[in-house]
């Protein structure tokens, strides 16, 4: 006994009898939470239909009566599911309720042993793992759905849009012909990272609608992830209702400004590690100098006591996704065009103007350059730190608007060090 369970632990994943135990046991997985939820199908039943899966598989490879026991199983799983549900509609107990979940959770054990018996190991597993996930987290899903507005709603819904549909859609290259120049473009990339920073707008947004009331620190960094314009719009309001709240006001300003530039940072490492490039490491040091003095001032200038909340619209809608991929575009093709004509600084001069509307979308136009060899590491730095500074000067100017004479000499004293230390950061770099 002791030697054949040696050699089921030594046997590659191709042999028959390891993917058969691997459904098994998948299946048992997915009947864990049935089981632990007392419903009519528990452990045994979700590991007995994975087996059933994945034996009619390999019978389908193997022999020509397979393919039809692999779809007679399917439809008696599905037979079975219906019965289920029928059940569950005529149980008189609340408690029960319907059987809908555990019905498709049967059909799903089944594919999961049908696609490990056909060799697809990682999918039969991270579909074991996701469905498990979903009916864990039963409760957190409905909450969350029953808590969105129309409008989150409508959010969300285009959200999915652009990242599952509209993304496969597009190539994967092109070229842009202007006059005699070729300009190399990755569609997909460039759309990704678009996804990506409406991303974490969404995710953020949830953040500060949870939790804005509880404290600066939370409203002014994740709200600057959402949206550094929303963070000053609000504290210039507050500062108009509450004239002595100027200290708090100005260090959420500068924890806005250490999120861009986390976000910026973000985007600078994030895609271009594992890409056939270096990673651009060379923005490290410089938007970390930025983030660290941000959180500095603002710890030393403020007692976080003080709580506020926080009112930010939806930072996502389809309008502002298509603005913000038109922004990465014109800067990626202006940029190219400037950096023919003009040299490196014409991209320069370019990023610096762009970063006034949009750091991010001016990070991306230098990434993208940088993946395409247009630019060089420091190069792509130095345009990424002309974006973040061109925001953080956007934002003084902004507060600079306000009524109140120490806010406004605070946010550009505070702005003032930031660019100072980032500067500084850049000549060491570049030295």
């Amino acid at each position: 006994m002791n030697e054949l369970v040696l050699q089921l632990a030594d046997a590659p994943l191709d042999q028959t009898v390891v993917r058969i135990a691997l459904a098994g046991a998948l299946g048992m997985f997915l009947g864990l939470e049935r089981e632990w939820s007392q419903k009519s199908a528990g452990i045994r039943t979700f590991s007995l239909i994975s087996l059933i899966g994945a034996v009619f598989t390999i019978m389908a490879l193997e022999t020509a009566l397979g393919e039809a026991l692999l779809v007679l199983g399917g439809l008696l799983v599905i037979v079975q599911g219906v019965l289920l549900a029928v059940q569950g509609l005529t149980d008189e107990d609340e408690d029960a309720g319907l059987s809908l979940t555990t019905s498709v959770s049967m059909l799903v054990a089944y594919g999961v042993g049908a696609l490990v018996a056909a060799g697809f190991i990682l999918e039969g597993v991270t579909v074991a793992v996701l469905s498990s996930l979903l009916l864990v987290l039963k409760r957190e899903l409905h909450a969350f759905a029953w808590g969105l507005s129309r409008e989150e709603m409508r959010a969300s819904t285009e959200f999915a849009i652009l990242a599952f549909v509209i993304y496969p859609l597009l190539p994967a290259e092109w070229t842009l012909e202007v006059g005699e120049l070729s300009i190399p473009i990755e569609p997909q990339i460039i759309w990704l990272m678009v996804v990506a920073v409406a991303g974490i707008g969404i995710v953020n947004y949830a953040i500060v609608s949870s939790y804005g009331g509880r404290g600066i620190a939370i409203t002014g960094f994740f709200g600057g992830l959402a949206s550094s314009t929303a963070v000053v719009g609000t504290m210039l309001d507050h500062v108009r209702q509450r004239p002595e709240a100027a200290s708090y006001a100005v260090a959420a300003i500068l924890l806005a400004d250490a999120a861009m530039a986390t976000r910026n940072l973000a985007i600078a490492v994030a895609f271009t590690v594992g890409t056939g490039v270096p990673t651009l490491l060379e923005a490290i040091v410089p938007l970390g100098a930025v983030i660290v003095l941000a959180f500095v001032i603002a710890g030393l200038t403020a007692e976080w006591g003080e709580s506020m909340p926080m009112d930010l619209e939806s930072p996502f809608s389809m309008k502002n996704a298509l603005g913000f991929g038109a922004i990465f575009l014109v800067v990626l093709v202006f940029g190219s065009l400037a950096e023919t004509w003009f040299g490196t600084l014409g991209f320069y001069a370019t990023a610096a103007a762009s970063g006034l509307v949009s750091s991010a979308g001016a990070t991306t136009s230098a990434v993208v350059l940088y993946r395409g060899g247009q630019l060089d590491g420091p190069e792509a730095t130095i345009a990424i730190l002309l974006a973040t500074v061109s925001s953080i000067v956007v934002k003084a100017l902004l507060a600079s608007t306000s009524t109140n004479a120490q806010f406004r000499r605070r946010v550009a004293v505070s702005s003032g060090l930031l660019l100072v230390g980032g500067a500084i950061a850049s000549i060491v770099v570049i030295l």
